[in-house]
């Protein structure tokens, strides 16, 4: 939209030369005679207006007074101040009544306008900002799951379907998407929900300690078993059990567990007799499972078993337009945390952090915004306060046209480019991969080998 100014100044012909002057450059300008004029002005529910540049030395209200009238009436509006006495004074001063920016005269055209344009995209930064709080505030709360973005809807709209079934839930993503985070809403939103809620992550411990840990043990049942120990099946029972980065559970246990889903029953490690259970299964990975599956490292069994509804979760690259208000999420409980006083983030490091192609997606946004509000100095971060990758990063992106005849690339080296692009969009997902490009997996492999594509899933 037309960027709003209201000029005051009790000077007609200077006024009516800096109106247009920015009115050539795209602004709306309407001007003042003074600053009685100005309030009236402001007051009136016609315009809106984004800036006020106002000249120092009026009759009635001088530029400093009225400045201090509408930071009490309208803190929201920022003020540009000119004079043509441009001591340090005078500039203190003006800053000490809320003004903006301060311009000296005779005023540089050019200068008014950069003024001018910081001066509203700071106004449209923190009505932003204040909208994300709001919609944070009033929107129904869809426990720990934050966005408003057409993907997140589809994972609602899922979470809401299937909630309250007992059916077996597959949660795909890359990592930091918050796979734990829709687990803990499903629970959350079924007729389990005051029952337990277990976790475990397959990856984290060797087989035989995470079978003991899932199934339990007798006394005796090896070296160190010196007392019975219940396993998290069991603790589950009448609850949610969620197996996190079930892809690396090792390939020996799967049938155990793959029993252990289809009869309802849990022998602990050592036990003679079966225990039976009461568990909704909620199973999350990081893998690409179809590919695993064919190349022999999951059973396919299991497979199926688990992913009778399957959830995949967008990464936050794809959801650019939750940052913000994700952030400000981040940025609100740090700050209480922290007890200090951070209410928003700066234009600049808000167009850094949109900009980004967040790796680590919601987790590494959240490490961001920590080390930020831990770091400023100031209300709002700003891009100083950024990690320097954050700060550094530009959006690389795959040529493959040129003018220039000796610049064109050969067919092969424009599928390579491409295919390296979707693989890096995916996150190495060989199975996201052949969706987007039409292929079948087995299709997919032989390029990725013919075109020595860089195919190792993200790091993570």
């Amino acid at each position: 939209m037309t960027t709003r100014v209201l000029l005051v100044d009790d000077d007609d012909s200077l006024s009516e030369t800096l109106a247009l002057a920015i009115g050539k450059r795209g602004y709306r300008a309407s001007r003042a005679s003074s600053g009685d004029a100005a309030l009236l002005a402001i007051g009136s529910a016609d315009v809106d207006f984004d800036v006020v540049v106002t000249d120092l030395n009026m009759r009635g209200l001088n530029g400093i007074e009225l400045c201090e009238r509408i930071v009490l009436s309208r803190p929201d509006l920022p003020v540009i101040v000119l004079t043509a006495f441009g001591s340090l004074e005078t500039a203190v001063s003006a800053i000490r009544a809320g003004a903006y920016d301060f311009i000296s005269k005779p005023v540089a055209i050019d200068a008014l306008l950069i003024a001018i344009d910081r001066a509203a995209k700071n106004r449209a930064l923190r009505e932003e900002v204040k909208r994300l709080k709001l919609a944070i505030e009033r929107r129904p709360r869809f426990e720990q799951l934050i966005g408003e973005s057409a993907a997140m809807h589809g994972v609602y709209d899922l979470v809401d379907r299937i909630a309250d079934t007992e059916t077996s839930v597959l949660i795909t993503g890359e990592s930091g998407t918050g796979k734990e985070v829709v687990s803990r809403a499903l629970h959350a939103r079924s007729r389990r929900r005051d029952r337990p809620f277990v976790a475990i992550n397959c990856a984290a411990m060797p087989e035989a300690l995470l079978e003991s840990e899932l199934f339990g043990h007798v006394k005796g049942a090896f070296t160190d078993a010196k007392n019975s120990h219940e396993g998290l099946c069991t603790q589950a029972d009448g609850g949610t059990l969620f197996l996190d980065e079930i892809g690396d559970m090792p390939i020996g246990l799967q049938p155990k567990l793959l029993r252990v889903l289809q009869d309802r029953t849990v022998r602990p490690v050592g036990g003679r007799s079966e225990i039976p259970i009461d568990i909704r299964v909620i199973a999350a990975t990081n893998r690409d499972l179809e590919t695993a599956v064919e190349e022999g490292r999951f059973r396919e069994d299991l497979y199926y078993r688990i992913n009778v509804v399957h959830i995949e979760l967008p990464p936050l690259r794809a959801r650019a337009g939750d940052v913000l208000s994700i952030a400000q999420h981040f940025l609100d409980r740090f700050a209480e945390r922290a007890q200090k006083h951070v209410t928003g983030i700066a234009q600049g490091a808000a167009e850094k952090l949109v900009s980004y192609g967040w790796p680590g997606n919601v987790r590494e946004l959240q490490n961001c915004i920590e080390r930020g509000v831990a770091l400023t100095r100031y209300e709002a971060l700003s891009v100083d306060d950024l990690p320097e990758k954050v700060r550094n990063y530009r959006r690389s992106h795959v040529l493959v046209s040129s003018d220039d005849p000796s610049e064109l690339v050969p067919m092969d080296e424009v599928e390579r480019r491409y295919i390296t692009r979707v693989m890096e969009a995916v996150g190495g997902n060989k199975t996201a991969a052949a969706r987007i490009l039409g292929f079948d997996r087995k299709r997919l492999y032989r390029m990725l080998d013919r075109l020595d594509v860089d195919a190792k899933p993200a790091a993570g």
